[in-house]
This record gives structure tokens, sequence and C-alpha cells, in this order.
């Protein structure tokens, strides 16, 4: 260790304290790949990552984000149409005119109180 210190200098250091942040936060999964698929990753990775670890990483984060992403679409599914009362086409039109007078009301206001300032 001594010789390695004397070596790298402060790069030693650092190399411990990123081998305590990854012991202390991350967990270690070992997977088994077909050798083609492990040529593929291998073909994949490259430029963009520098080794399989941040590849696989990065894919299984991706993976999660849209599972996750496909629960919610499945759940909004689910409730589109659910409303226990359904409103006419016409009645859409007035609500949204409605609505549409009431935001410019709302603009037109914030615009003259920017204009005092």
């Amino acid at each position: 260790m001594v010789i390695f210190r004397k070596i790298f200098g402060n790069s030693f250091q650092r190399y411990i304290n990123n081998l305590v942040l990854l012991k202390l936060t991350m967990e270690s999964i070992t997977i088994k790949v077909e050798k083609r698929f492990a040529q593929e990753i291998e073909k994949a990775m490259h430029p963009y990552y520098s080794t399989k670890t941040e590849f696989i990483r990065e894919a299984i984060r991706e993976k999660l984000k849209r599972l996750h992403d496909d629960s919610l679409m499945r759940d909004l599914r689910k409730k589109l149409g659910a409303a226990k009362t359904k409103t006419p086409l016409h009645r859409d039109r007035e609500i949204r005119e409605e609505v549409g007078r009431k935001m410019l009301a709302e603009f037109e206001e914030e615009l003259a109180k920017e204009k005092l300032n």
C-alpha cells in the first residue's frame, strides 16, 4: 500500500473512497449469459460505455422506467371513460369557451399588474 501511495499520491485515497462508496451503496449481482449475447453486449457498448457494468446498469434503468411508464398507462386506460356522468358534445364546447374566457381574464389581470409595476 505504501508503494501504491508513493506512486499514485492522492489518487490512492480517491480510489479507496470510491471502493468504500461502491461497497456501501451498491449491491453486487452476478449474471451468466450466452457467449454470443456477451459479444453483442461488447459490440453495442462501444463507444458509449466504458464497462459492461455501466451498459447493463443503464439497460436495467431503462427497462424499469419503461415498466413503470407502462403501469401508469394501464392505470390511465382503466380510468378513461370511467366518469359517472357523460358530457354531451355541445356542452364540451360551452365548457371550453367558458374556461377560455376565465383564463383570458386572469391573463389580462396579470398583464395589467405587470404594466403597473
